[in-house]
């Protein structure tokens, strides 16, 4: 087991990724396996250590001028409805694929106009030790009704973070992908 604090040895990601196979060229694959028809442009591949998230564009419905957003709402939840069921049995056949390709689930989602549905998602136990002020935290959002649990509390204050933090998330994860690059050019003992 790692030092504690330490990310691990051998391959990028610690000793937890150990025995998963590499995903980089998983956007590749994904965009090189989609039949051409279903998106009106390249999908959004995400990849971690557990699961690879296909999300399509798919056409926006023509609607008269007169429509209200609540009418183009509906129509773009039917078209994304309409290409889950149209396109299923051949999801669920490049999905096996992958899996098997790239040891990690995969969860599918559409878009259209302003409207985005992922389909099938992992839903992933993270274990973590808090100290009473973080708890304190988690159960002042439970209390607030802001979340059922302390698990859901957790999870809002992650997609908060997430969503104040994209450009530094996004430069911290460059930067660990460098140290990886460098890491596998250097001698090998």
């Amino acid at each position: 087991m790692p030092p504690h604090g330490s990310r691990g040895t051998g391959r990028p990601g610690g000793w937890q990724q150990a025995d998963l196979p590499p995903a980089d060229d998983a956007p590749a694959w994904v965009a090189g396996r989609l039949p051409a028809d279903w998106f009106t442009a390249a999908p959004e591949v995400t990849v971690d250590r557990e699961e690879i998230l296909v999300v399509g564009r798919v056409p926006e419905p023509e609607l008269p001028d007169a429509a209200t957003e609540a009418d183009r709402a509906a129509a773009e939840q039917g078209r994304i409805g309409r290409f889950r069921e149209e396109t299923r049995d051949r999801r669920i056949a490049i999905a096996r694929e992958a899996e098997h390709r790239y040891g990690r689930k995969v969860a599918w989602g559409a878009q259209s106009g302003g409207t985005r549905r992922l389909f099938t998602t992992l839903s992933v136990p993270v274990m973590t030790r808090l100290r009473q002020p973080e708890r304190r935290v988690l159960d002042t959002l439970v209390d607030a009704g802001v979340a059922r649990s302390r698990s859901e509390a957790l999870a809002w204050c992650v997609r908060l973070v997430g969503r104040h933090a994209d450009d530094w998330l996004g430069g911290l994860r460059e930067a660990m992908s460098e140290v990886d690059r460098l890491r596998a050019e250097g001698p090998h003992l």
